[in-house]
């Protein structure tokens, strides 16, 4: 009876799992293939002595089960604050940071709304709506979600201010990675509409 000739066999598995990654839509998904793509290249290596696979896969084996950890964490993240009152904590670790003096303009109504903002520190007042924002709040979503992609309001900062920046390309990426992030996305955004029409009823009965 023939042994087997296990080395062939491992790589014929690693080439398979590196059709199926390719394959894979999903990015969580891909990540677990890609894992078991690379421990196939790794016996490959092992049982022919290819060094130069073995090492790449070797390396490569533990940044993608860093990878899948930080989507998963990413994901379940994003299923609990779905669950709960809108919040934006766990996107800070995920954010550019910028430091703005008093007096700076964020952005301007009309301009093009490319990215996402996080107060961290500081306030920031919306002119056009009078409405003053603080930490935790996040400014510039409604502009980014808008048919055309531009700022409904001038941002301007009261203080010194530290903000969180996400761009609008990673916030597509983080949307279509997992399809609770739209959610979430759709509760900051009409939350923030419902403030408003809360403040505009307030004012209009003031007024009365």
């Amino acid at each position: 009876m023939v042994a087997p000739d296990w080395g062939a066999i491992a790589g014929y598995c690693a080439a398979g799992l590196v059709f199926c990654a390719f394959y894979m839509k999903a990015m969580a998904p891909l990540r677990a293939v890609a894992i078991a793509s690379n421990a196939a290249f790794i016996a490959y290596g092992i049982l022919y002595a290819l060094y130069p696979v073995l090492v790449l896969h070797a390396v490569l084996l533990p940044l993608n089960c860093l990878r899948l950890w930080q989507q998963r964490r990413l994901i379940q993240r994003v299923r609990a604050a779905s669950r709960g009152e809108p919040s934006v904590d766990w996107l800070i670790p995920l954010m550019a940071r910028r430091v703005l003096r008093p007096g700076e303009v964020l952005f301007r109504r009309g301009e093009p709304a490319r990215s996402l903002f996080l107060i961290l520190h500081g306030t920031i007042r919306i002119q056009e709506f009078e409405v003053v924002l603080g930490p935790g709040a996040v400014v510039g979503e409604v502009g980014v979600f808008s048919p055309d992609s531009a700022r409904t309001g001038t941002a301007v900062c009261e203080t010194p201010v530290e903000i969180g920046v996400m761009s609008d390309q990673e916030m597509l990426q983080l949307y279509y990675q997992d399809p609770a992030f739209g959610l979430y996305l759709t509760r900051v955004v009409v939350s923030r509409m419902v403030a408003g029409e809360r403040r505009h009823e307030a004012q209009r009965t003031r007024a009365v």
